[in-house]
């Protein structure tokens, strides 16, 4: 019992305090339910009505949209034949925040990576505040599980796909190349990436915090692989013009060399054949220069390519005819200050003498009846000074001078190949016009790509200067190198000095241009050697020529067209055969003298002996 003192100083007991158990109870009760209900709102906020800060911030630590791989469409050859495929790849990559952390184990990653090990250590402390670096990409799949199977914390393989070419250095300017990441870089795998590449697709996945995918979520889009691409190239073609091209230049000692094939008809380019060349499986920063299509991208003058296109202006504004004689004695003519010759004294030549002995005389006799506009615009109607459309990336236009720009000079030296500039794909479809009865065609490297031919020249002149032009493979003409067994060719060499310093040096380009075969045009042709060595050769129906005859040579015999010169077909298949009959002969004399001796060749039977030799063989 407690006690208290009143104000008399007398002790007396404390009376009880009142206690209200029930509604000290009630206010606990209160405070408690408040609490409960305050956080079941707060449950309800989180979990359905404002949830969407907490999931992102949720699904940032472990969920991961990744990409789907797709592989770039297939490029093939006008057969079907692959040029240009994609092959599935692994890429290994790491996480730096967990590499980072276990600098144990990167020696070992630096050795099976096979770099380094102060190369890897910058790399990932220069992305320390990553989540993703590649390591290693587009390797072989067996590769990459052998890095993984160091099971080094924090590092990865996804699939990826690499691009291969089968036909390597043949087909590199044409086809081009892709970079890392698969995407065109050059040639037709730039000019047509949008079409080859394709959508690469995405899926949500769960990560864990050691990297690994537990869990595919959905998909967000599926991967669309690129579309198949068909070009009008034929490997077969582009084979032997490649073959020769270098031959060519390995027997000359050229610099450089450009060939083309086109199908006269549609415009399609069965071969376009560069050197020097590269390797599109294996590109590299050195050597630049050789990436480089010179066929659509270099500027050359003509030379005398050009003239069949002099004389084509002549017959078609009527100032002069086939039979038209030109003197070109005394073997030089003045133009300006300067001088016009022939490679040497000529005579008196016709029309057709003019293309069949090259003179730059007569062309320039010709070209002086002529007015400056007319002859530039046909020029220009032939498609010189302008792309040709081939959709090729980097194609020159050409420079074709306007006639108020030339000087007293221009006309007189364009007639012969000079003072204008072209590519070799510019005179492969001016040639084709001749032969494709003056109708020009717009050329392309995807197959079934035709448009409708535009008639630009006189159907009666093209003819006739196609009829011209087969007089230069014939003898006494100047590329008699040119000519195809069985097969009639119109053609047309050229030599051009190059441009230096504002002059012309002694170095030069060889050219033949030509048409096969005359009665029914199929391909036209052009050879260009760039910088032959003058000791072995410039001319060019010797250096250029024999490129062109041993390629459409070849090529006729793949396409199966027959032959428009039968005597000299039918002469050749003689000559072929009393060759094979020489070469025998030897053989089945040895033969015959054993079995009259009674014996016969070691390993030999009667039953192996030729007919001849054999008993009771006829002669």
């Amino acid at each position: 019992m407690r006690f208290r003192r009143d104000r008399n100083g007398t002790v007396r007991p404390r009376g009880r305090a009142q206690f209200d158990l029930r509604g000290r109870l009630k206010l606990i009760v209160g405070v408690l339910g408040a609490c409960g209900v305050i956080l079941v709102a707060r449950a309800v906020d989180l979990q359905l009505v404002d949830n969407a800060y907490y999931q992102q911030k949720a699904d940032s630590r472990f969920l991961r949209e990744i990409p789907i791989a797709t592989s770039r469409g297939m490029i093939t050859d006008r057969n079907g034949e692959p040029l240009a495929v994609s092959s599935p790849v692994d890429s290994v990559w790491g996480n730096p925040q967990e590499l980072l952390k276990h600098p144990d184990r990167l020696p070992q990653l630096a050795e099976a990576l096979g770099v380094p090990l102060d190369h890897l250590e910058r790399r990932l402390a220069q992305r320390a505040d990553k989540e993703f670096v590649y390591l290693k990409r587009r390797i072989n799949p067996n590769e990459a599980e052998a890095i993984l199977a160091h099971k080094v914390p924090g590092v990865f393989s996804q699939r990826e796909f690499r691009r291969f070419y089968p036909q390597g250095e043949a087909l590199a300017h044409v086809l081009g190349f892709t970079n890392i990441d698969d995407a065109g870089q050059e040639g037709v795998e730039l000019a047509f990436d949008e079409w080859l590449r394709g959508t690469p697709g995405a899926q949500k996945v769960i990560r864990d915090r050691r990297g690994r995918i537990v869990e595919n979520v959905d998909l967000v889009r599926a991967a669309q692989p690129g579309k198949d691409l068909t070009l009008s190239i034929d490997r077969r073609v582009q084979y032997l013009a490649h073959r020769e091209l270098r031959a060519t230049l390995e027997r000359t000692g050229a610099s450089a060399g450009s060939v083309v094939v086109m199908d006269i008809s549609t415009g399609e380019i069965l071969a376009m054949a560069n050197l020097p060349t590269y390797n599109p499986n294996s590109v590299t920063g050195e050597h630049r220069d050789a990436r480089r299509n010179r066929a659509v991208t270099d500027l050359i003058e003509p030379g005398s390519t050009i003239k069949p296109i002099t004389v084509a202006a002549g017959l078609s504004a009527g100032v002069i005819t086939p039979q038209t004689i030109f003197d070109t004695n005394p073997g030089w003519i003045p133009n300006g200050r300067y001088r016009t010759t022939d490679h040497r004294n000529l005579g008196v030549l016709d029309t057709t003498g003019v293309i069949t002995k090259s003179s730059n005389i007569g062309t320039s006799r010709i070209v002086a009846k002529l007015d400056n506009a007319y002859f530039h615009d046909y020029l220009a109607s032939l498609g010189f000074g302008r792309s040709t459309g081939s959709g090729f990336p980097g194609e020159a236009s050409g420079l074709l001078p306007p006639a108020a720009n030339w000087s007293g000079t221009s006309k007189q030296t364009m007639s012969y190949g000079y003072g204008l500039s072209v590519t070799p794909l510019q005179i492969a479809r001016a040639y084709a016009t001749l032969a494709n009865h003056g109708r020009a065609v717009r050329p392309t490297l995807v197959k079934g790509q035709h448009e409708e031919p535009a008639q630009v020249m006189d159907a009666g002149v093209a003819d006739t200067v196609l009829k011209m032009m087969q007089t230069v493979t014939e003898p006494g003409g100047t590329a008699i190198q040119a000519a195809i067994p069985g097969y009639h060719v119109a053609g047309k060499t050229g030599t051009a000095r190059k441009a230096s310093g504002g002059g012309y040096s002694r170095r030069y380009v060889s050219f033949f241009a030509g048409v096969v075969p005359v009665e029914n045009p199929r391909y036209s042709m052009v050879v260009v050697i760039d910088d032959p060595d003058p000791a072995k050769g410039i001319y060019g129906g010797a250096v250029a020529g024999p490129v062109f005859q041993k390629t459409m040579e070849g090529a006729l015999r793949l396409m199966d067209v027959p032959p428009d010169d039968i005597e000299t077909w039918l002469a050749e298949q003689a000559k072929q055969q009393a060759k094979e009959r020489a070469r025998s002969a030897p053989r089945q004399a040895r033969a015959s003298a054993a079995l009259s001796a009674g014996a016969l060749p070691a390993g030999a039977t009667p039953a192996s002996l030729p007919a001849a030799a054999a008993p009771g063989g006829r002669r």
